[in-house]
């Protein structure tokens, strides 16, 4: 494993060479030179506190290793002096009990005598060594926070469970791996300080991030999982027991978002495979056809309804290996077929109505639900008008579906008219760029066409804007020059990432690799999935515009904003440049800062101090968003967010507050008018429940009812919804909770 911040190479694997017999033979001549009773007497005392008698051999031992890992092979006569050398130091001390920081000291004294190369090598090691205790003392002192207090940076993520604090406890061990083995010193002075902010470092090293998973193709004619061969599925009941299990294993191999796209359009055919079986059953019983007809339709309403409502069981309940619950998306909305259709509105009824004991049923947070909307199909009049109405009125009641526009304006939609390829977003926002069947990154002729499904990121890295500008002005550069270091340092992340996991086989995700749940899945177990990585996009993040803004010339993106497009604009360009010469997919994300929105926060204050509407609150605003407490109407945002939205193409999301209680029509107007403009649009509504009697209301804090302040309290963290409020407590951070509380425009 190579050591990037040392630059040596630690080899772990050296064969045993204590007990050859030249080593003992030799070991004997020395013992008989020194004089032994006196060593006999000494004692060294371990870094654990514990003793132990002095012995030549230890040093011989770990002498003949440093060696080695430098290509040297002492004689017997420089083992000789080294060794007297050692025993002599030691009887010098006149210690009968000597610390091993002074053993250390005094064989390296002897090394630099005999071999000044060695001498080094067994320093670095002894470093490596002393590193290594200083990171298992920071993830032991982080392990007792998770135990005893818990951990609130992710809010999928239920800190009281025992799984889940052995699961944080593990990954922050990871993540000082990650920050030990993968990172350059530049680059982790840079975390450290807060410029650059390396999303998932308990995880990037391991494996993938989010993904749009193909579904359909891993069912189809069967596949395996876990050694076992299942048969596809011959019923919709079957089908929803499969699936969940299929989302389940699969999402536990990567981190980030695992999206099932236009999953309506996947059960419509088990829906036909059970109407069919019904529809036999019932004739053969000598009822008629109408009669049998009604009688199938509604045993497969039934299983969309049970299967629905067992997928929110189980993925709102049973968490992942990692620890958590996964973040799954689905998306659905288009399927014009009668099944497809059926499954669209049942999914859509099963979230309105929501989860609980009767009369105190609350909507649960996953799958995160993204209506695929189409003027063509869900317009006024059109064949669809009625499932887009569902949709609204699941909306209003839970937040969820948000909308995806697919025949508006920019990138996503035009993906969709010209080629009537879906890009689904993987988990809140991220985007896919085109990666086509032919041609690659480009098409190869008018006939090739982009794939999306099967596809996945390979992870994102941040860049910390207002951090970046303040480091320019203070130390008299251009800003332009230093923004350009830190892309660079993030593109050789990057690089060395696709590099890393393409030597990973394909058996770290058997279902996506091997059974065709990615893009070109159908590898052995064994093989390298370098192959697969083409198509895989990785991402340069971006927060904080709003505050760049500010620090720039003291306006907000509501006052100004012009400067910040400025620079979306130049880093699009650098990233279009490093597209062509690096022929990797980079994408252009609006970080959804979660924990982060805090973090940036103390790493500013720490290196620039507190400067008003810059880092005088508690957290920075997420990736291109006004900030929060501004007093806007909807429309007004939609306009002002919307001037950066094809500058992000890689992850994005457009919300509004709707202060208009449960007003249908102009829910609709505002969904309709972003779906003009090609968003992705989030309903964004307080959502409290009173868990003792049962009453909803937008917002409250107390029950009118009952007076009860046993609430649950469900806000968009981001992109995506959680629980600002559990039983009096809360997943989300203090920052997170700060934003929260100053909202009005959001």
């Amino acid at each position: 494993m190579k050591n990037l911040n040392q630059g040596n190479v630690v080899n772990l694997s050296i064969p045993n060479i204590e007990n050859s017999a030249d080593d003992i033979h030799f070991i004997s001549r020395v013992v008989d030179f020194l004089p032994k009773n006196a060593l006999d007497k000494i004692k060294i005392i371990k870094k654990d506190g514990t003793k132990e008698k002095y012995n030549i051999k230890k040093v011989i031992s770990a002498i003949k290793k440093s060696a080695a890992r430098m290509l040297v092979e002492f004689s017997d006569k420089e083992l000789d002096t080294i060794c007297n050398f050692v025993n002599k130091s030691v009887l010098e001390t006149n210690l009968q009990e000597i610390e091993i920081f002074k053993m250390h000291c005094i064989v390296e004294n002897a090394l630099e005598e005999v071999n000044p190369k060695v001498a080094k090598s067994y320093r670095n090691y002894r470093d490596y060594k002393i590193d290594f205790v200083k990171m298992l003392d920071k993830v032991y002192q982080e392990s007792q926070k998770i135990m005893y207090i818990g951990d609130k940076e992710n809010s999928n993520a239920d800190s009281a469970l025992v799984s889940t604090k052995r699961s944080l406890v593990f990954n922050q061990l990871n993540k000082e791996l990650y920050k030990k083995f993968f990172l350059t010193t530049p680059e982790l002075q840079a975390v450290r300080d807060g410029y650059i902010y390396i999303h998932d470092m308990s995880a990037r090293r391991d494996t993938m991030n989010c993904c749009l998973f193909d579904v359909a193709n891993v069912l189809k004619g069967g596949f395996e999982m876990g050694n076992l061969w299942y048969n596809e599925p011959k019923s919709l009941e079957v089908a929803f027991d499969v699936i969940g299990d299929i989302v389940m294993a699969a999402a536990s191999q990567q981190y980030g978002g695992f999206t099932v796209p236009e999953v309506d359009k996947i059960l419509a055919p088990y829906a036909l495979k059970t109407y069919n079986e019904q529809y036999q059953k019932y004739i053969d019983m000598g009822v008629s056809e109408d009669i049998a007809d009604y009688e199938a339709q509604k045993d497969v309403l039934k299983d969309f309804h049970d299967g629905f409502q067992g997928w929110e069981y189980k993925f709102n309940t049973v968490a992942s290996s990692r620890g958590d619950y996964p973040f799954i998306t689905m998306t659905m909305g288009l399927g014009t077929d009668k099944f497809a259709k059926m499954a669209s509105k049942m999914m859509l009824e099963v979230r309105k109505v929501g989860q609980g004991k009767k009369e105190n049923k609350k909507p649960v947070l996953f799958p995160k639900i993204v209506f695929l909307y189409d003027e063509n199909l869900h317009g006024e009049g059109k064949e669809l008008e009625d499932v887009f109405h569902a949709g609204v009125e699941c909306s209003k009641k839970s937040m969820y579906p948000d909308w995806l526009s697919l025949t508006g304006e920019g990138y996503i939609a035009s993906m969709y008219k010209k080629y009537k390829k879906v890009i689904s977003p993987m988990g809140c926002r991220a985007f896919l760029s085109p990666w086509y069947e032919k041609g690659g990154m480009k098409p190869a002729d008018k006939n090739d066409v982009p794939v999306f499904v099967g596809r996945f990121n390979i992870g994102a890295v941040s860049l910390h804007l207002p951090m970046i500008f303040a480091k320019a002005k203070q130390e008299g550069k251009d800003f332009y020059k230093v923004l350009d270091y830190y892309m660079e340092m993030i593109r050789g992340l990057h690089k060395r990432t696709y590099e890393y996991l393409g030597e990973m086989r394909a058996s770290i995700n058997p279902l996506g690799f091997c059974e065709g749940g990615f893009y070109g899945g159908n590898l052995g177990i064994h093989d390298k999935i370098k192959p697969i990585l083409k198509s895989s996009t990785a991402s340069f993040g971006i927060t904080a515009l709003n505050e760049l803004q500010q620090l720039y010339n003291q306006k907000s993106l509501v006052e100004d904003g012009e400067f910040a497009l400025e620079v979306m604009r130049y880093i699009n360009e650098k990233i279009t440049q490093y597209k062509e010469e690096d022929g990797n997919l980079y994408a252009i994300y609006g970080t959804p800062a979660e924990r982060l929105c805090g973090l940036q926060v103390e790493q500013f204050r720490k290196k620039y101090g507190i400067i008003e509407k810059v880092s005088d609150r508690g957290y920075v605003s997420n990736s291109f968003h006004c900030h929060v407490s501004e007093n806007i109407g909807p429309i007004e945002k939609q306009d002002l967010e919307g001037r950066f939205w094809e500058l992000l193409n890689g992850g994005k999301i457009q919300y509004v507050k709707y202060p208009i209680s449960y007003n249908t029509k102009a829910i609709e107007t505002i969904i309709k008018r972003a779906m003009d403009k090609g968003f992705y649009e989030g309903v964004n509504l307080s959502l409290a429940y009173c868990d003792d009697c049962g009453h909803q209301e937008l917002s409250m804090d107390v029950c009118p009812k009952c007076g009860s302040k046993n609430l649950t309290k469900i806000d968009r963290m981001n992109g995506y919804l959680s629980y600002s409020r559990v039983k009096g407590d809360t997943r989300l951070n203090s920052a997170k909770m700060e934003e929260i509380a100053d909202r009005v425009s959001m």
